[in-house]
């Protein structure tokens, strides 16, 4: 009999958890604080994840790991309509049938009409869900937060609620135990040492789009995406060529910026984070192209990655 088997031995425990909640919430950041490493991008800008992305966290030693496998979900998005939203729209359906646990995540300094649209996608009965009060740090009396606890608190069965602060860490571990002990039995699907399921590629794009969300800010248009069209790599560094795609002719000049200096920035701090991801020196090149009506174009959101 082996140890894992032996009665009373500790058994592995692995999950998939949903985060799931409406935009601008700080799902992202708060799976990247639960990971510790750069699973999903971020920036005050709505809609910046467009995909479901995994991140991965085991925990523990064998027999008695803990795995959780975080989903990010796109926020619920009821503005833009294009295929690309529909398709988000669809990963957050997705995303919760197949979840073990659900985070859903609100401001903690009021529940909105967009939240409970978010709510209303949960059945009534399900008992699995985890209401985690974000940016509980951003409340000008600390004295608040019970009263908001209460009141989020009665609007569904909640398996428990937990008040985090995902970009200060605050009380990352509390939302853990909780997650991790409604988690169901199960061996490990990841490496130990593995935090996501997508590719250095992947990442790298998204980091690029990540800097032009914040450098460009209300500028950016809502339809741009990023490919990478060339990747060359060995041991001692890596030659990436990226373009940046956007709709509309007016669009490029916007993303360029003046005698290009948007552009480079984009590309050199992107730059920085792909060296850390990599390990070693790159050579970014960037460049932007118009792709018409590629986000209501089911061929150009297969070929990007928004399936």
């Amino acid at each position: 009999m082996t140890e894992a088997s032996a009665p009373g031995a500790a058994a592995a425990r692995t999950g998939f958890v949903a985060i799931i909640g409406r935009p601008n919430v700080g799902k992202s950041t708060l799976l990247n604080a639960l990971v510790g490493e750069r699973v999903s991008i971020t920036s005050r800008r709505p809609q910046t994840t467009r995909v479901r992305v995994l991140g991965v966290l085991t925990r523990g030693t064998a027999p008695a790991t803990t795995q959780c496998i975080f989903v990010d979900t796109p926020g619920l998005q009821r503005r833009h309509r294009s295929m690309l939203t529909r398709r988000m729209n669809e990963a957050v359906g997705a995303a919760l049938a197949e979840a073990d646990v659900v985070v859903l995540v609100i401001d903690a300094r009021g529940f909105t009409a967009e939240d409970q649209a978010v709510l209303d996608l949960l059945p009534a009965d399900r008992g699995n869900v985890i209401l985690a009060l974000n940016k509980s740090d951003l409340l000008a009396d600390r004295d608040q937060l019970l009263p908001r606890i209460a009141t989020a608190a009665a609007r569904y069965r909640f398996a428990a609620v937990v008040p985090v602060s995902a970009e200060k860490g605050r009380q990352l571990e509390d939302l853990l135990g909780e997650i991790e002990r409604r988690l169901p039995p199960g061996e490990p699907l990841f490496e130990a040492d593995q935090f996501t399921d997508r590719s250095v590629r992947f990442l790298a794009a998204e980091s690029i789009r990540e800097k032009a969300f914040r450098l460009l800010g209300d500028e950016l248009p809502y339809g741009i995406a990023v490919t990478i069209e060339r990747w060359q790599e060995d041991e001692e560094r890596a030659e990436i060529a990226a373009a940046l795609l956007v709709e509309r002719d007016a669009h490029k000049g916007i993303v360029i910026g003046a005698g290009g200096a948007k552009l480079r920035e984009i590309g050199r701090l992107a730059r920085l984070d792909i060296e850390k991801l990599l390990g070693k020196p790159v050579y970014l090149q960037t460049h932007v192209r118009v792709r018409r009506g590629w986000s209501d174009d089911a061929r150009a959101l297969k070929s990007l990655g928004y399936e």
